[in-house]
């Protein structure tokens, strides 16, 4: 188990839950099968909220760190 790398106070509650079920869709399609819409569409949920490249960047760097996979390789493989 561990916690996400998310900076808690720069999000609201609202769109810390978008961007957590966001990388538990990155840890299914790794770990499993996911909708491949599903996800997508998540993932354009997630860059509407993380709206820079440096933070999607660092926010993947500390998540690949944490659990060992990449948002940038799931999202480039799932397309």
């Amino acid at each position: 188990m561990y916690t996400y790398p998310i900076d808690y106070e720069q999000f609201t509650t609202v769109e810390i839950i978008e961007i957590v079920s966001f990388l538990n869709l990155v840890e299914e399609a790794n770990e499993g099968k996911v909708d491949k819409n599903k996800l997508i569409q998540q993932y354009q949920n997630y860059q509407s909220i993380v709206n820079s490249k440096a933070m999607e960047k660092q926010i993947d760097k500390a998540f690949k760190n944490v659990s060992g996979y990449s948002v940038y390789q799931t999202i480039k493989t799932i397309k």
